[in-house]
C-alpha cells in the first residue's frame, strides 16, 4: 500500500526538486504525481510478492508543459524502488528517449537527491553489425564464397562509389570513437534497404562466436541494462519482448511498472506488430535462388550425418513453394482490382481490399497450401540452425566451428523469411471468430525491378484484446500518458483501442499555459473547401506569403505529400528559398537548419506531414506560426483503417463519427500542440478548412481544441 512514509519521500523529492531547480509547483504537474501514485502505490500482492486482484492501471492526459517526466519519474521511482520492481519508460519516438535518457534522468538524479542507475535499451536492428559492414567493404561485397550463394539476404550486395564511401567513413568515425553504431545518431538519412544490408537480427548474430563481439554496437549498448533499477526504451521493444512471452528481452511483465509515454501510439504500435505482409513474385525468385544456392553448397561441401539430411531436401521443397507461389500470383493478379491509394509517406500504391477481411475460398485453399509449405521449411532450418549452434560449441557436426559459424547467419537469415511468410499465410487464411473484430487483408502493387510484384497483407484491426491479454493483465502496474489521449474530449476512442481494464482510472491535468493570452486561433475567409483539391491548393499558394510576412520560424501541415509539392512548386521562386521541406533530409537535420536559419536572423519556413506535427519541438522564434492545411481526416482508403470503419457499420454504428471525426480531432490537437512549447510562447496557428465552422463535426472539433483566443473570418 502506499505508506505514508512512501507519500513523504516523493513529496519531499517533488520538493527539493522544485527548490534546486527555482520552480513553482505546477497544478497540473502535482495531480499528475498523485494519480500515478495511487496507482502504482495501492497494489495488493500474495504471499509470492505477486499482483492479485485486478490490474493496475490509469491512464493521464497531461497538456504541454506539464511536466509529465518529473511528474511519473517522481512517483514511480520511490514505489519501484520500495517494492523491489523494475521500472520500464517506453515512447514511441527516439527524440523522446534520448532526452529522457541524456536530459530527464540526469536532471531528476541531481535535482531531487534521488539514487538511482538507468539504462537505454533499443533493437538490435536500430545498430551496426560491423561483421556485415567488413564485409560489404572488403572489396565492395561480401568475402566469404558461401555468402555469395545467399545474394537476397544482405550478404552480397552490389556496392557503388557512393555507398563505399559512406561504409568507408563508418569505420572512420567508429574507429576514432566519433559514431557509436546507432541508427539514430549517424547525421544523414539511410535509406531502410542500405540501413538493411548493415544491419542484423536475432536469427543471424553468433552472439559471443562473432569476431567483431567486444566491439558490437548493440552489446555494448544492452550492458549493465539487467542492473539497472529504470530502463528506457520504446513501444516496438515492448511489444516484441511480450510476443516472445514477455522477459525475454526485458523484465518479466509480472516484476515491471510501466510507463507508456507517448502513450496515443500504442495502439497502433500493437496492430503494427501483428501485421504481415509478403511479396509473391520476389519470394518466388528467392525461393528459386535458395533451391539453387543450396544445391549448389550440396556440391561444393560433401556433408556426412544430421545436418546433410536436412540440408538434401530443402531445394526440392523450395521448388514446390515457388509453384504455389506462381499459382497464388497469378489468382491474385486475376482476381485484384486495384485502386490507387496514398500511404502515410504519401507515396501512391494501388490496392484491392477484401470487403469484410473475407477471401475467395480457391485463395483461401492457396493460401493454406503455402502456409503449409513454410511451416516445414521454417521447421528444417531451424533444425538446422539448432545443428550449427551445436557446431559452434565445438559438437561434432560435419564441419568445422568456424565454418558453422560462417553459416549461422546465413541459414538464421533464411529461417527468418520463411518464418515471416508463415505467419503472414497464417494470419491470411484464419478464420475471423463472430463477434471479434475480422482480420484486414489486402493486395497491394509494388515495383519489383522492371515488373510489379503483388504484396499481400493481413493485420489485426484493433489491438486491444492483445493488449488487454498480453500487456494490461500481465503487468504488476502501468501508467500510459500523453498530450492527447482524449478525442473529443473523451477516453472512448483510446478504450476502443487500447482495450484498458475497465478497473483503470483515466484523468486529465491541465496545461500551465494560458492559451487564451499567449495564442490565436485562425480560421480565415476562403473561397473554397478541401474538397476541390487543386483550387484549395492554388488559395494556399496565394495566401501564404501574406500570412507568413512576420514570423521568424513558421510551420506549415499538410495532411498529403502531393499537396505539399503542389504548393511548394507553385510558391515564387525566390520565396521558396526560405522553405525546407520534409524528406529532402532526415527529419533532424531539417530541423536543425530550420533552427540555424532563425538563429542567423533569416525567416525559415518548414513543409511537413503528419510526423512533423507531432514531436517537433520548436520553442520560441523556432515556430511562431502554424498553418494547417486543412483537418487531418485519415487517407479514407487505408486498408486497416476502412476495414474497422466496415466492421462498426455492420454493427450498426456510424464510422465517420466513431472513427473519422474523433481520429481528426486528435490530430489537430496534436498539430496545434507545436505552437506553445514554453510558458514565454506565443504566436498564431492558422486553420486553412472552413470545415471546422461549417459542418457540425467541424465545431465539435473546434470546441476539443485548446482555449486559444479566436479569430474567425
Amino acid at each position: 500500500m502506499l505508506t505514508d512514509q512512501l507519500k513523504a519521500q516523493i513529496q519531499d523529492a517533488y520538493r527539493t526538486f522544485l527548490d534546486n531547480r527555482e520552480l513553482k509547483p505546477r497544478y497540473g504537474q502535482r495531480l499528475m504525481i498523485a494519480e500515478v501514485a495511487r496507482t502504482l502505490g495501492n497494489i495488493r500482492v500474495d504471499d509470492e510478492d505477486k499482483r492479485v486482484g485486478d490490474p493496475a492501471v490509469c491512464a493521464v492526459e497531461a497538456g504541454t508543459g506539464t511536466g509529465k517526466t518529473v511528474a511519473y519519474c517522481l512517483a514511480a521511482l520511490p514505489i519501484a524502488k520500495a517494492t523491489g520492481k523494475k521500472l520500464v519508460i517506453a515512447t514511441a519516438t527516439v527524440a523522446l528517449q534520448e532526452q529522457i535518457v541524456n536530459k530527464d534522468l540526469p536532471d531528476i538524479a541531481r535535482h531531487a537527491q534521488l539514487k538511482f542507475s538507468f539504462a537505454l535499451a533499443k533493437g538490435r536492428g536500430r545498430y551496426l553489425c560491423l561483421s556485415k559492414l567488413d564485409a560489404l567493404l572488403q572489396e565492395g561485397q561480401a568475402n566469404a564464397s558461401t555468402a555469395q550463394l545467399f545474394a537476397d539476404e544482405g550478404f552480397r550486395i552490389e556496392v557503388d562509389e557512393g555507398s563505399l564511401a559512406l561504409y568507408q567513413q563508418m569505420i572512420d568515425k567508429l574507429a576514432g570513437n566519433r559514431w557509436n553504431g546507432d541508427r539514430d545518431s549517424w547525421p544523414e538519412v539511410i535509406e531502410d534497404e542500405q540501413w538493411s544490408q548493415l544491419t542484423t537480427d536475432h536469427t543471424q548474430c553468433t552472439t559471443r562466436y562473432c569476431p567483431n563481439f567486444q566491439q558490437c554496437a548493440f552489446y555494448k549498448a544492452r550492458e549493465g541494462m539487467s542492473q539497472s533499477d529504470v530502463i528506457v526504451t520504446n513501444h516496438d521493444l515492448v511489444l516484441a519482448d511480450l510476443a516472445l512471452g514477455g522477459g525475454a528481452i526485458l523484465p518479466d511483465p509480472a516484476q515491471t511498472l510501466y510507463i507508456f509515454d507517448e502513450g496515443h501510439h500504442l495502439p497502433d504500435k500493437a496492430i503494427n506488430h501483428f501485421a504481415y505482409s509478403t511479396r509473391l513474385r520476389s519470394t518466388a525468385d528467392w525461393l528459386e535462388q535458395l533451391a539453387r544456392n543450396l544445391t549448389k553448397l550440396l556440391g561444393q561441401n560433401p556433408l556426412p550425418g544430421d545436418l546433410g539430411r536436412l540440408i538434401e531436401p530443402l531445394p526440392e521443397l523450395a521448388r514446390e513453394i515457388k509453384s504455389q507461389q506462381q499459382f497464388m500470383f497469378t489468382a491474385c493478379e486475376a482476381l485484384a482490382e486495384f485502386h490507387l491509394g496514398e500511404d502515410e509517406q504519401g507515396r501512391e500504391r494501388p490496392r484491392h481490399r477484401f470487403a469484410g477481411g473475407v477471401i475467395p475460398e480457391d485463395l483461401r485453399e492457396m493460401g493454406i497450401e503455402l502456409k503449409k509449405g513454410f511451416s516445414r521449411l521454417n521447421d528444417q532450418l531451424t533444425r538446422i540452425n539448432d545443428l550449427l549452434k551445436d557446431g559452434m560449441e565445438g559438437e561434432p557436426i560435419g564441419i568445422s566451428a568456424q565454418q558453422a559459424e560462417q553459416w549461422y547467419p546465413l541459414f538464421g537469415s533464411l529461417q527468418g523469411r520463411a518464418e515471416a511468410n508463415w505467419s503472414l499465410w497464417t494470419s491470411f487464411t484464419s478464420e475471423d471468430a463472430a463477434e471479434a473484430p475480422p482480420t484486414a487483408r489486402w493486395l497491394s502493387l509494388a515495383e519489383s525491378g522492371a515488373l510489379f510484384d503483388i504484396e499481400v497483407h493481413a493485420s489485426p484491426i484493433l489491438a486491444a484484446e492483445t493488449l488487454r491479454q498480453h500487456l494490461w493483465l500481465r503487468a504488476y502496474g502501468a501508467v500510459v500518458t500523453s498530450a492527447t489521449l482524449t478525442a473529443l474530449g473523451r477516453f472512448d476512442r483510446f478504450n476502443q483501442r487500447a482495450g484498458l481494464p475497465r478497473s483503470s482510472s483515466t484523468c486529465v491535468v491541465p496545461s500551465p499555459f494560458n492559451h487564451a493570452e499567449a495564442g490565436v486561433l485562425s480560421v480565415p475567409a476562403m473561397s473554397c473547401e478541401p474538397t476541390d483539391a487543386q483550387a484549395h491548393s492554388r488559395e494556399i499558394i496565394k495566401l501564404l506569403p501574406d500570412l507568413l510576412t512576420d514570423a521568424r520560424g513558421s510551420l506549415v501541415l499538410f495532411a498529403s505529400r502531393r499537396q505539399m509539392q503542389e504548393v511548394f512548386d507553385g510558391l515564387e521562386r525566390d520565396w521558396r528559398k526560405r522553405v525546407l521541406i520534409q524528406g529532402n533530409l532526415s527529419k533532424q537535420e531539417t530541423l536543425n537548419r530550420h533552427k540555424a536559419r532563425v538563429d542567423d536572423g533569416e525567416p525559415s519556413v518548414l513543409f511537413g506531414l503528419a510526423s512533423f506535427a507531432e514531436g517537433v519541438d520548436l520553442p520560441g522564434a523556432y515556430c511562431e506560426h502554424v498553418v494547417i492545411a486543412k483537418l487531418p481526416f485519415s487517407v479514407p482508403d487505408d486498408p486497416v483503417e476502412a476495414a474497422l470503419a466496415e466492421w462498426i457499420e455492420a454493427r450498426g454504428g456510424n464510422p465517420f463519427m466513431e472513427i473519422a471525426v474523433p481520429d481528426a480531432s486528435l490530430k489537430l490537437v496534436q498539430a496545434c500542440g507545436r505552437l506553445l512549447r514554453s510558458e514565454q510562447d506565443q504566436g498564431t496557428i492558422t486553420l486553412l478548412d472552413r470545415r471546422i465552422v461549417s459542418k457540425r463535426y467541424g465545431k465539435a472539433i473546434l470546441n476539443s481544441l485548446p482555449p486559444f483566443r479566436r479569430q474567425i473570418s
